[in-house]
């Protein structure tokens, strides 16, 4: 893994070339070791803050290069967002947050191709686990016990809690289907009341598509019965004439006009064209005339018709007062009603369904979540093995490691091994870590059964045992020694070291028997000009790592008894580790 940061709080350009096994990071208090953890933080999909951006600069960039296995989970992932891995299977990630963005916004990239920030965070499982106090803190909290003795069962406990929650939330499902058709019984027996009395109305009217429209011309036109006669008779007339012979009318006219032009016929192919025309002219106004008379014959009066259709439009009215805004609304709202009774009527059919579906997952959840507690009983006794034998690595050889595992009675919940307990989403049982300092004493929870040395010593065996179970190729420990010191501080460094033989080992310290057992040295350092300050990182080696290791040691770098003290510290290291690897 390979680091370069620029622009990032107090770095104004640093790159960490961090090559296999452990390194150690160390440095004042305060030089700006956090702000290499927090730079890698916005690589794997962090929270971006602006407020991170060094002064005078105008962004932070953080740019980070991974091996990566090619056919690995992280490598298929990454090629499914665009990316494309480098010739020596690495992949390069970068995020650059700009300053003065308060909402802290950034961009990211991923193999030369921008992605969302929840791509990172996705990477980041499958590249590097982070190890710190915070994961200390959240060690003290049961919710957080649970998962990390499921962590350590790995695949087994993993597919025992899928198959459980499942189940589970099928059943949340059931039951509240369950509970809507029980509890509203009476609502939704008036509704359906409600639903077949709109139903029987609309079926004893019985409207057709369309009818009120039609009925409303109907009506229109019985209502006008002597206007559209005498309009009728009226325009017969003047077309055809009456019955007396000396009205003019427009057929006679017509007539008279196509003989002025029979006169001419045969002299001008124009005029010919014309009386053509005019002799068409009289067909048509004599078929119109025609029309009219039979029209006005045809209209008659009819008071019990208009009546019939006006009663008919009136009960139409009354629905769509009630359903819809003409008839076709209504005609859509009774099949629309029909579906919803039909569904309302079927409570008693659907509430047996539900409740022997109710029961059958019942028995399915208990079946899983006893097998997962198997699981998880049998992880915790392995857990338990484990942790004691890094706490004797420790120098705790009487301290010792609890992991309850028990389930809660009530008499309302899951029946499971012949009693009943409580259930959640995540099993019945709960999952406490518990501390037996020494022989003799009592098993007590985490935050109550050590000192702060014991505690931190604790924390890190966890860790450790964690750690190995965790498929990613890079640990990063956060000064997760704090409180450590003496014997105790030389075996979390043999512990470290035994860890960095498999994987990639990267830890903040402030101890120099820790750090002496590092593989790679580096040194954060800060300097404070008049302006700003700027921290830069270097590796040491030879005498510059003996000047650290005693600056370490309580500020004797430059006293022969200091790093007389260092180099001891490096050649016991060094010894340890080769015991180790013979």
């Amino acid at each position: 893994m390979e680091l370069r940061l620029r622009g990032l709080g107090v770095i104004e350009d640093a790159t960490l070339e961090l090559g296999p096994g452990f390194t150690a990071i160390t440095g004042e208090t305060g030089a700006g070791k956090t702000m290499l953890l927090t730079g890698l933080g916005l690589l794997l999909g962090g929270r971006a803050d602006a407020t991170a951006v060094r002064r005078g600069s105008e962004r932070a960039d953080v740019d980070g290069r991974f091996r990566v296995d090619p056919d690995g989970k992280a490598a298929r992932r990454a090629v499914e967002a665009g990316a494309e891995l480098d010739d020596d299977s690495s992949l390069v990630v970068s995020r650059a947050v700009a300053a003065g963005d308060a909402a802290g916004r950034s961009r990211s990239f991923l193999g030369g191709r921008s992605v969302p920030v929840s791509v990172l965070g996705e990477l980041a499982e499958d590249l590097v686990a982070v190890h710190g106090q915070a994961d200390q803190r959240g060690l003290l909290r049961p919710a957080v016990q649970r998962k990390v003795l499921d962590r350590y069962a790995g695949p087994e406990a993993a597919a025992a809690l899928s198959a459980y929650a499942s189940v589970f939330a099928e059943l949340a499902a059931v039951r509240a289907e369950l509970d809507e058709v029980t509890t509203r019984r009476r609502e939704r027996m008036q509704e359906a009341d409600l639903l077949r009395l709109g139903l029987t109305e609309i079926g004893a009217v019985g409207p057709a598509s369309g009818e009120d429209a039609a009925l409303r011309t109907v009506i229109d036109r019985l209502g006008h019965v002597d206007l559209l006669t005498r309009a009728a008779s009226g325009a017969h007339e003047t077309l055809a004439g009456a019955d007396d012979a000396t009205a003019v009318d427009a057929l006679g006219l017509l007539g008279a006009a196509r003989r002025a032009l029979e006169e001419a016929q045969g002299r001008d192919q124009t005029l010919d064209d014309l009386a053509v025309r005019l002799s068409e002219a009289t067909y048509l106004v004599a078929d119109v005339a025609a029309d009219l008379a039979s029209y006005a014959a045809a209209t008659e009066a009819d008071p019990s018709g208009l009546e019939r259709a006006q009663q008919r439009l009136a009960e139409l009215a009354g629905l769509t007062r009630k359903y819809a805004p003409d008839v076709d609304g209504v005609i859509a709202w009774a099949e629309r009603a029909a579906a919803r009774l039909a569904e309302l009527d079927g409570d008693d059919d659907r509430v047996e369904q539900l409740t022997t579906r109710h029961r059958e997952l019942l028995a399915t959840l208990a079946h899983r979540a006893g097998a997962l507690s198997a699981v998880r009983t049998t992880a915790g006794q392995r857990l338990e093995r484990a942790v004691a034998a890094e706490l004797a690595a420790l120098a705790m050889p009487q301290a010792s490691l609890v992991v309850a595992v028990e389930q809660r009675p009530d008499d309302r919940g899951l029946e499971v091994g012949g009693r009943r307990v409580a259930f959640g989403p995540h099993g019945v049982d709960e999952v406490e870590l518990l501390l037996v300092a020494h022989a003799g004493a009592a098993p007590r929870p985490l935050h109550r059964g050590a000192s702060g040395g014991e505690l931190s010593r604790l924390m890190l065996a966890i860790e450790v045992v964690l750690a190995g179970t965790d498929p990613v190729p890079t640990f990063v420990f956060d000064e997760v020694d704090a409180g450590v010191g003496g014997a105790a501080a030389v075996e979390v460094g043999r512990r470290l070291a035994m860890l960095a033989r498999t994987a990639q080992v990267l830890v903040v310290t402030h101890l120099p028997q820790v750090a002496a057992f590092a593989d790679a040295h580096l040194v954060v350092a800060r300097d404070d000009d008049d302006r700003t300050a700027t921290t830069t990182v270097s590796r040491v080696d030879g005498e510059d790592r003996l000047y650290e290791l005693s600056r370490m040691l309580g500020g004797m770098a430059d006293s022969d008894l200091g790093r007389g003290h260092a180099q001891e510290l490096l050649t016991a290291a060094a010894d340890s580790k080769a015991a180790a690897r013979a």
